[in-house]
């Protein structure tokens, strides 16, 4: 019954979103401007980059928290380990569809950093790469997330030998539910219309020179 309450405290967490909270605040429901998402990406483009930065904070916080909540009160490592990723991964579901917020939401890319940030903050660092080299030379966000997410599995032999078999699980379930979120820029890409940041491209100018 803890763990439950832990998961479901966790999804609560995470059904506090960052965008439409601060949006509240400044008079602005994001879920109408732009793409129509309540992620950082939407409230960049649309509302700037001190807006933008502050539902990043949010949003990668509440994914800390929870993921910390569930590591409390566990002796055994393992199970601490179990609980804790079902508790980021409860806020990821928090944030994607949120409680508070009609069910409507943003991707939960910036909740699983939160969750890495407490349980294994190394792994972000070869995920942070990926992400960068895809957006400056294609300058496309939502591949850059799919394929920096999906880099977690292999960046997990980067930094250990054997990888915990929770990890491995965790690595797949998170790769395919980001992917999942994204699937509307995935059609887009495919047809040719996915929105470009420009601006991003900087080593495709570079090659270009």
């Amino acid at each position: 019954m803890l763990v439950l309450g832990k998961i479901l405290l966790a999804y609560l967490i995470g059904s506090v979103s960052g965008s439409l909270l601060l949006g509240r605040l400044r008079g602005v429901d994001i879920r109408t401007l732009g793409s129509g998402n309540a992620g950082g990406t939407n409230a960049l483009r649309t509302q700037g980059f001190q807006f933008a930065l502050g539902v990043m904070l949010i949003d990668v916080g509440k994914g800390a928290l929870a993921t910390w909540i569930g590591l409390q009160g566990e002796a055994d490592a393992t199970l601490a380990l179990r609980v804790a990723l079902a508790c980021g991964f409860a806020a990821v579901l928090g944030h994607v569809w949120p409680l508070f917020h009609g069910f409507r939401g943003g991707k939960g890319v910036a909740t699983i950093i939160g969750l890495l940030l407490v349980l294994w903050p190394a792994l972000l660092l070869p995920m942070i790469a990926v992400f960068a080299l895809v957006l400056t030379t294609t300058g496309y966000v939502g591949l850059g997330s799919i394929l920096g997410v999906a880099a977690m599995l292999p960046s997990l032999w980067l930094w250990s030998a054997r990888p915990a078999r929770e990890w491995i699980v965790a690595a797949l379930v998170l790769a395919a539910f980001v992917a999942y979120t994204h699937r509307a820029n995935l059609q887009r890409l495919r047809a040719g219309n996915e929105h470009r940041f420009e601006k991003a491209r900087l080593l495709a100018k570079l090659w270009r020179r």
